[in-house]
């Protein structure tokens, strides 16, 4: 049994000597320990932070967040698709797959599962979800795991050591390697290794670092009060002591809970507010730089954020940029991973679709004119539109069919079919307001067909 893991343990991963020193990274719980912590005895000791890309970010934290939020409810409205004959396609409501959209176990949503996915993707660079099966080989039940191993056996198979949900781990024994077929392993960039991927994360370390270091700066400095927020100026000769007073009241009037009180200067004292240097603007300016960088490595629009210059003249056009960008592939990205997991065909003949119109859901001008468009084109007949706001079809029947003005017809429509005799004069001189012609309502049409077809020509 030993012989065999040790075949599917990957050399870097074997316990070393005890006392033998083992090159970094090292694995901690939480993520990975740079390799610089193996060169001194005192790392720890020497203030570095346990992130090799810097303190935590405001802006990673926006783009992560909403990215996360994005997909969850794009997915909450996802669906299994199946390509049919005629070109169209139809929803799949009793597979596997379409049960784990709505419910993926007893205890999550697909919101939180998606949301959580995807922060841990875009933070970690890869995410796991253990999927178990019934007697019948179907998929019942899919569980986040918060970390995970991929293990390649001497024969190139595929095992994964997952830990991270306490509820999982008491209801299933994990501690054996789990097949890949059973895994859902979404993962990013891998420059490494094929199975392990990195966050967008990485390539702001220095951005990262910077801002980091600027603003831990900043509050060691402002902690420690090296500058106060006024100067007290006077023309007088003090004393020692008689500074040590003047302090003393000033604080008593200003600080604690006096903070806001008036103090009143004698001896001719004078209150200068500090005022802002050039260096503390250059300091705001660095870290704006530096946010605009973060957001640049997450293909994030800053406008989707609440910040940049340049607006889009609606909701629409600034999703369909971010959607033709970032939020476009992370979709489809992990779209392919839940249809290789419950092993889907692949576009276009049988697939799962996260459905992206929830993005619009607020912009409800622009929706309404997109289907009013849609049905005047012939796109969508006006019972799909009104289904898309969940309002009931047209009764009778009648707004099942897609339609279209009656002249918009081929060109050569007419040598195909010859124009019909137009109709008398007196036809119907004699016939009375409200009274039937007798006539069918194909005679009508075809009536109709024959006065625009004279008109045309």
């Amino acid at each position: 049994m030993s012989n065999w893991f040790t075949r599917i343990v990957p050399g870097w991963m074997r316990r070393s000597t005890e006392g033998a020193y083992r090159p970094g990274p090292y694995l901690i719980d939480g993520g990975w320990l740079p390799a610089s912590a193996g060169r001194y005895l005192n790392w720890w000791q020497m203030g570095h932070s346990t992130k090799f890309y810097g303190e935590g970010s405001a802006m990673v934290e926006a783009c992560v967040g909403r990215y996360a939020q994005t997909v969850a409810m794009c997915a909450t409205e996802g669906d299994h698709w199946r390509k049919l004959d005629n070109g169209g396609r139809e929803r799949v409501t009793g597979s596997a797959l379409s049960r784990i959209l709505r419910r993926p176990n007893d205890y999550q949503s697909i919101s939180d599962l998606m949301m959580n996915l995807t922060r841990r993707l875009y933070t970690n660079g890869e995410a796991f979800a253990v999927a178990f099966r019934n007697d019948r080989q179907e998929i019942t039940e899919l569980h986040l795991m918060r970390h995970g191993m991929a293990l390649v056996g001497s024969d190139g198979s595929i095992f994964y050591s997952l830990t991270g949900n306490e509820i999982v781990e008491r209801r299933f024994d994990l501690t054996v390697p789990i097949p890949a077929r059973d895994v859902l392993h979404v993962r990013l960039h891998t420059p490494q290794h094929p199975l392990k991927g990195v966050s967008p994360i990485l390539a702001n370390t220095l951005d990262l670092a910077m801002s980091g270091a600027a603003l831990n700066q900043q509050i060691a400095f402002y902690l420690n009060e090296a500058r106060p927020s006024f100067v007290l100026e006077t023309d007088q000769q003090l004393t020692k002591e008689q500074t040590a007073d003047l302090r003393t009241l000033w604080d008593a009037q200003t600080q604690g809970e006096n903070a806001g009180g008036t103090p009143i200067l004698t001896w001719g004292l004078k209150a200068k507010q500090v005022a802002t240097t050039a260096r503390d603007g250059q300091l705001a300016e660095m870290l704006k730089m530096t946010e605009q960088n973060i957001a640049l490595a997450f293909q994030m629009p800053l406008q989707v954020l609440g910040l940049g210059g340049t607006s889009f003249a609606s909701t629409e056009l600034l999703m369909q940029s971010w959607l033709a960008t970032g939020l476009g592939f992370c979709i489809n990205h992990i779209e392919e991973a839940f249809g290789l997991l419950f092993r889907l065909k692949g576009v276009p003949d049988e697939y799962v679709e996260f459905d992206t119109k929830a993005l619009l859901r607020s912009a409800y001008r622009e929706r309404m004119e997109g289907l009013a468009r849609g049905v005047i084109s012939g796109i969508y007949s006006p019972d799909e539109a009104r289904a898309s706001v969940d309002l009931p079809a047209v009764t009778g029947g009648f707004g099942s069919m897609p339609r279209v003005q009656q002249q918009v017809v081929p060109l050569d429509w007419h040598e195909n079919n010859p124009m019909l005799p137009a109709p008398s004069p007196d036809a119907g001189a004699n016939q009375k307001e409200g009274e039937d012609d007798g006539r069918s309502y194909d005679d009508h049409t075809r009536d109709i067909d024959a006065r625009v077809s004279a008109f045309l020509h």
